[in-house]
């Protein structure tokens, strides 16, 4: 990575073009995205990027429907970007790179535009062997990933890792991050196959089918899970509870009702540890730091990213396109191409 201290060149300006957003709405059908022309310069120890990519992620459309109190508008979303550093201290100049944030496009103005403006400590030096696509659609899935498993402790090796919800994106991350640690990953998804990468097999329970904790204690001759990645929430609340080991843990990030039974009894004497996870609170510098603690994986082909389908890439004319279809749940990595 270049050296950030090196003595910044005479920043320059350009005329970005971005989706605009102008205030909250009240259900994702109202979203009426615009593009707008800004100038936009880089300050101190601040990197300008043109944008190749850019994902688009559920909570730029749960953000734009007031679902984030403390979203700031007017505002342009986007959370994760891959681009070329077109300004910044001379040896930046050129470089490839990628990134993600908890507060670009919520906090400040974000990545669906043509030009980014963010320190150069946040940024992720892109592969050769990853596309500006796959570069762009790593972010917040892996950074979320990555928090849940660094604050419920790193899975050690012969550690079983049960992921709810495996067949999604934050999902699919987990289940792969589990694996390069020597874990045994056991998914949960409605039917019996596995949709992403793995590097090792993934024992698969049918939710549709199953009583998931039970088939949970066959597979692990009744130990249960040590650790238990929700990524649903209180949909499988109370299988994950049942599925935990003695002394597990369970991660959460997600909720659809807010409000579940808890038998405080059973948590207490199973010494079990749940860790809530909201990667809203993390700077793009402590996003950054995180994506770089992955990226032997990613150079090796240890982790892969998503594979992007060509229907999921979008326009920034199309920006509304692209969240109406988030919002519809799809199962793509969903793009915007400013360049497109």
């Amino acid at each position: 990575m270049p050296v950030a201290q090196e003595p910044d060149v005479q920043p320059v300006r350009v005329q970005a073009r971005c989706v605009r957003l102008s205030a909250k709405v009240v259900d994702a059908a109202s979203l009426a995205p615009v593009i707008e022309t800004r100038p936009l310069s880089r300050g101190e120890n601040e990197l300008l990027i043109e944008v190749k990519a850019a994902a688009v992620n559920p909570s730029d459309v749960k953000a734009a429907t007031g679902l984030m109190p403390y979203a700031v508008f007017p505002r342009t979303p986007g959370r994760d970007y891959a681009g070329v550093v077109i300004d910044g201290p001379t040896s930046w100049i050129g470089c490839e790179v990628f990134g993600s944030s908890g507060d670009l496009g919520i906090r400040r103005d974000g990545t669906h535009a043509t030009h980014l403006v963010v320190e150069a400590e946040a940024v992720v030096e892109k592969p050769n062997s990853i596309s500006w696509e796959e570069a762009a659609g790593i972010g917040v899935p892996f950074v979320t990933a990555m928090e849940g498993l660094r604050r419920a402790g790193i899975p050690k090796v012969g550690e079983t890792v049960l992921v709810m919800g495996v067949n999604g994106k934050v999902g699919q991350a987990a289940a792969q991050l589990a694996i390069l640690r020597g874990a045994r990953v056991i998914g949960v998804a409605r039917g019996d196959r596995y949709e992403g990468y793995a590097a090792a097999p993934i024992e698969m329970i049918d939710a549709t089918a199953s009583e998931i904790a039970r088939r949970v204690r066959e597979l692990t001759d009744g130990k249960g899970a040590d650790i238990v990645f929700n990524t649903v929430g209180d949909p499988y609340f109370q299988d994950a509870h049942k599925s935990l080991a003695l002394a597990g843990r369970q991660i959460l990030i997600a909720a659809i009702d807010r409000i579940v039974q808890f038998d405080i009894l059973e948590f207490y004497r199973g010494r079990h540890t749940y860790v809530g996870i909201d990667t809203l609170a993390l700077s793009s510098v402590a996003s950054g730091e995180m994506l770089r603690g992955a990226l032997d994986g990613f150079t090796s082909g240890k982790l892969r990213p998503f594979q992007i389908a060509p229907g999921a890439i979008y326009g920034l004319s199309d920006a509304a396109h692209a969240y109406a279809t988030v919002h519809g749940g799809t199962r793509d990595r969903v793009l915007i191409k400013p360049g497109g």
